[in-house]
């Protein structure tokens, strides 16, 4: 394998972008990272803006490290691709000049959409009891933000564009993306993988405020987005010539690196927002009336739930109830292991103690707050550290189970990755709670491993994602569900976690609507 082909490819996190070289077997030959400092600006709390510009410095001083160590094998990459976190705009003029600080995924503000849409889409949104997604995905849309609040900048907007593709023009010249990276608040028709025809007049398009001109060149899956421009080599040191492959997003990346390229598995991530998905030839909505992704693999989709703030809670718990100073809730980085290692000296369900994780509001139930219910003279805060886990695994099982009836069978096994999935521990609750076995692979790099096999899709390395899965792909770790604990998991889940939100969905809402005022 010494003249094999090699893959490049870009990682880039909410914390920090890496920069690896993989070979056709999946080890990873060399890998450069860069920790943003900071990874994001608060103007105002609840803020998150970081000009995309110094991300892309952070990727160059990856690439020109690549280059000074390892040219040997720079020389022998023969593709690249990138994944990114998802639901980032780029606003830029018409000289493709970025107007303004970009609006990260995790960034709280609201539009207030006072103008309310068309009598006839209201209606039909009423209609299927959709009109508070609908309102809170028009709010959640940071374009219509700007337009309510920075008007001259909104009136500027040549091209809205994912931040991955706006890494795309610098390393290439092109304003081109796959449509796997427009996973967020775009109008694409994600069936078909491409634009609405006239999103302003779409019924379901015109919530994004956007029109078709402003939007980017769409390149299916494994297709070839450009080639390293002179610019761009001169910037990362790469070979100019290089072809950039359309990929995916950071989530569906992660799920292909997991091995998961068809339906008979599940991914979980257990990062700072936490997803289950998993893979689907045919389009198949995750829920009734929202979306399945493009995957990073070509002619296929995934299921994905996601829960917004999913290992953030962790977090946040440490920073708020276990004496931790931390700066930034991103999980990435933080070790919680003085209270993983005490994790089994609570009993399965945590005495009574469940937590329904909605610290932020799933989209399908978007007037929800979180809630803690059984608490006694005996709990603790090990209790509520157990607790949220269990919250976070009871959501993807929630999900999961939706996912299998709608596939018409049963998964065989999960795999997991993410920061949280470093824990034996919690890999082993996820195991009871699930009563599925859990699997780690070779890499927590799941997400840069996503991108190396879909590299080598598009250079023909490998004819089939499956074939590539199986050279590429390595289970090292396997979690077996305790029967006693998921017995009494099974218990809680039907009888409790179940049932949380249809007995508090007023009262949810009723609180969501107080703390507004």
């Amino acid at each position: 394998m010494k003249d094999a082909p090699l893959a490049l490819t870009f990682d880039f996190g909410t914390q920090s972008v890496r920069a690896s070289i993989f070979d056709p077997s999946g080890n990873c030959l060399a890998m450069a990272k860069k920790v943003y400092e900071p990874p994001y600006y608060r103007s105002k709390p609840g803020y998150a803006e970081m000009d995309p510009d110094y991300y892309w410095r952070c990727l160059c001083e990856c690439t020109n490290s690549l280059v000074r160590d390892h040219s040997d094998l720079v020389s022998r990459v023969k593709g690249i691709e990138l994944d990114c976190f998802r639901d980032s705009a780029v606003l830029l003029d018409k000289d493709n000049k970025v107007i303004r600080p970009m609006i990260l995924w995790l960034d709280q503000r609201l539009a207030k959409c006072k103008e309310p849409l068309p009598l006839i889409p209201r209606a039909l949104f009423r209609l299927v009891g959709k009109t508070d997604v609908i309102n809170m995905n028009r709010r959640r849309t940071m374009a219509n933000w700007i337009k309510e609040n920075e008007p001259e900048n909104f009136k500027k907007i040549a091209k809205y564009v994912s931040v991955s593709t706006y890494f795309v023009m610098r390393l290439t010249g092109e304003l081109k993306d796959s449509p796997s990276d427009f996973t967020g608040h775009y109008p694409l028709d994600y069936k078909k993988k491409q634009w609405y025809k006239n999103p302003p007049k779409h019924l379901q398009g015109q919530i994004f405020s956007l029109r078709k001109d402003q939007l980017c060149e769409l390149v299916d899956t494994q297709g070839l987005l450009g080639k390293i421009s002179k610019e761009g080599s001169d910037q990362t040191g790469l070979p100019e010539g290089l072809p950039l492959f359309a990929g995916g997003s950071d989530k569906s990346c992660e799920t292909l690196g997991s091995g998961v390229y068809d339906d008979s598995l599940a991914a979980i991530s257990l990062g700072t927002a936490c997803t289950i998905e998993t893979t689907v030839k045919k389009y198949t909505p995750p829920a009734p009336f929202f979306p399945a992704y493009p995957s990073v693999q070509k002619d296929v989709y995934n299921m994905d739930v996601q829960i917004y703030r999913g290992f953030w809670l962790i977090n946040w718990f440490l920073k708020e109830f276990g004496a931790k100073q931390i700066e930034d809730l991103i999980v990435d980085e933080t070790d919680p292991g003085e209270f993983n290692k005490k994790l089994f000296d609570i009993p399965p369900g945590s005495e009574g103690l469940v937590i329904q994780p909605y610290w932020g509001s799933p989209l399908e139930h978007p007037l929800v707050r979180g809630s803690m219910t059984g608490f006694f003279e005996g709990t603790t805060r090990l209790h509520v550290y157990k607790a949220m886990i269990e919250g976070i695994a009871f959501e993807l099982r929630q999900a999961g189970e939706y996912f299998q009836k709608k596939i018409k069978h049963s998964f065989q096994a999960i795999r997991i990755s993410g920061g949280g999935a470093s824990s034996d521990e919690i890999c082993q609750i996820f195991a009871d709670i699930f009563g599925l076995p859990v699997e780690r692979v070779q890499t927590n790099e799941t997400s840069s491993l996503g991108a190396a096999i879909g590299t080598f899709l598009s250079l023909g390395v490998y004819a089939s994602a499956e074939e590539a899965v199986k050279n590429m792909v390595r289970v090292t770790s396997r979690f077996e569900p305790n029967p006693e604990a998921h017995k009494i998991y099974d218990e809680l889940f039907k009888n409790a976690y179940r049932k949380l939100y249809p007995s508090l969905k007023g009262v949810y809402s009723y609180l969501y609507e107080f703390s507004s005022k």
